[in-house]
């Protein structure tokens, strides 16, 4: 690929622009930074064939994983990639500000609606924006910084507690290195945490660190851990990294050492780490695990200083508050005639007068008239809607207001992404789904549609002629078949305190 091309200001302005998904924004800026090289733009079905049969790209350059942009098929069509005047497309960040010009050589169908397109990108504006844009360097600036020798990296996907501190200590010693530590900042960086959080963290331990650079880099979490793992080697690599300290399993690749330490454990003697077996039983006391740490966190109990600097936990409270603190999205699903409103309306009354939160309430019907005028409930409307619902209430639980959520949202995949979208808020979410069965649902039917659904006169009724998709991940399941509005309410109420985000309260009135 070559991205020397020169567009002439007319073709950018008449270019079609298309707004990447994170991971592929991600992989955009990696390409422009020249992290991917020999890559310099999105793959061609020849790049894609040749990594596929022999992890090499077509000119024989060693390669781990696939880097794809797909579109809409449509936007694919309207593009000629034997025309210079019709082939460019402009690709811009979540806010619609142009990042780069792709120069489309290779187009092909990927399955229904998507098309997959390749060729050489180029940088157009300043750069970007957002938080910390200072420590996004490019390979070519680090790799200018760095002293000569040898470079242990860290890549440093989630906060650095006492035994990572140690473990890469003890690495830099052994090896003689400087430390390079690779930031990950793209939207989903398998960390759990928002890429400026995670930052704060990490500078929170640099004083624990030898002398150290830092760097942040747009790193997406990729599902499968091989891949990951050789990508972000191969990103190491082109930053100056000659060896690479993991934490968990990592593949060689991209011509790293790559170090995999012993387990670590705190000897209560001295106060010191070290390897586990040489610490007695009585006196071992092992790392805490991830989900012990979020346990303490959610429940507002201190992180033990053995076990964390005072710093890096005064930063992960400020990213991760007890949970009675935090934003919460209470989506509640479930038929036509379910009960759902009358929770919702019931549950927002209860969480107002204890006046500790801010409450929303995005009634299904009162969304219909304001959010979503105009849709319709083809299974796209339907989606769209759930998605502006999940959009929403993810913005006000982002700000730690309590979001309450009551649409038929019928479909699994709308209902998981209103869950990332909170989660990626830094917010709770609380999936209930209302099970109360169709034929009590119909004996109610207050508007009725299921009477006009079985005459015959209204199509697309859920539950008579287009499908509902329980939920197999709901976190509290009520059936109001035999509950009052006042027990289905309060059961909720029990499930928010038993879980930490509501305070128990005694009845003042």
């Amino acid at each position: 690929m070559s991205n020397g091309w020169v567009l002439p200001d007319e073709v950018l302005r008449d270019a079609p622009a298309y707004t990447p998904r994170p991971g592929e924004l991600a992989d955009l800026e990696l390409l422009l930074t020249g992290a991917y090289t020999p890559l310099t733009g999105f793959m061609t079905r020849a790049d894609l064939v040749s990594v596929s049969r022999r992890s090499r790209l077509a000119d024989g350059s060693p390669w781990p994983v696939p880097v794809t942009l797909q579109v809409p098929t449509a936007l694919a069509q309207g593009l000629d990639v034997r025309d210079p005047a019709r082939r460019t497309l402009v690709l811009t960040d979540g806010e619609g500000a142009p990042v780069a010009a792709l120069e489309v050589t290779d187009a092909w169908p990927v399955r229904d609606g998507v098309a997959g397109v390749g060729g050489p990108v180029r940088r157009l504006g300043d750069g970007g924006h957002g938080p910390f844009q200072r420590l996004r360097r490019t390979p070519e600036e680090i790799r200018a910084l760095l002293p000569p020798g040898r470079v242990l990296g860290v890549i440093a996907d989630r906060p650095l507690h006492r035994p990572q501190l140690a473990q890469i200590a003890h690495a830099a010693r052994t090896l003689g290195a400087h430390l390079l530590v690779l930031i990950p900042v793209g939207e989903d960086n398998g960390g759990g945490l928002p890429p400026e959080a995670l930052v704060r963290s990490v500078f929170a331990a640099r004083d624990r660190m030898p002398p150290a650079t830092l760097v942040a880099v747009p790193l997406s979490h990729r599902r499968e851990e091989i891949s990951d793992a050789l990508l972000r080697a191969r990103v190491s690599a082109a930053y100056g990294v000659t060896h690479l300290l993991s934490t968990g399993e990592m593949l060689s690749g991209a011509g790293l050492r790559v170090l995999v330490p012993r387990e670590l454990a705190y000897d209560n003697r001295d106060g010191q780490w070290r390897w586990r077996e040489d610490i007695p039983p009585r006196n071992r006391r092992l790392a805490l695990s991830q989900a012990e740490i979020d346990d303490l966190l959610d429940r507002g109990f201190p992180l033990p200083e053995w076990h964390t600097p005072p710093a890096v936990a005064k930063e992960l409270v400020r990213a991760r508050p007890p949970r009675r603190y935090r934003g919460l999205v209470i989506f509640l699903t479930g038929l036509s005639g379910s009960g759902k409103s009358t929770i919702a309306r019931g549950l927002a009354d209860a969480l107002r007068e204890q006046g500790e939160r801010t409450v929303t309430l995005l009634d299904g019907d009162v969304v219909r008239r304001e959010l979503s005028a105009g849709l319709g409930f083809s299974k796209a409307d339907r989606d769209a809607n759930v998605r502006r619902i999940g959009w929403v209430a993810a913005e006000i639980a982002r700000h730690r207001g309590v979001s309450i959520c009551c649409p038929i949202a019928p479909y699994a995949q709308a209902r998981a992404t209103a869950r990332e979208m909170a989660l990626a808020a830094g917010a709770g979410f609380l999936l209930i789904h209302v099970a109360t069965p169709l034929e009590v649902c119909e004996q109610r039917d207050r508007k009725g549609l299921y009477a006009r659904a079985r005459a015959g006169l209204l199509s697309g009724m859920t539950g008579i002629d287009d499908p509902y998709e329980e939920p197999t991940d709901a976190d509290l399941v009520i059936d109001t078949t035999d509950l009052s509005v006042d027990e289905a309410v309060q059961s909720v109420l029990h499930h928010l305190t038993e879980t930490g985000w509501v305070e128990p309260r005694h009845p003042t009135v």
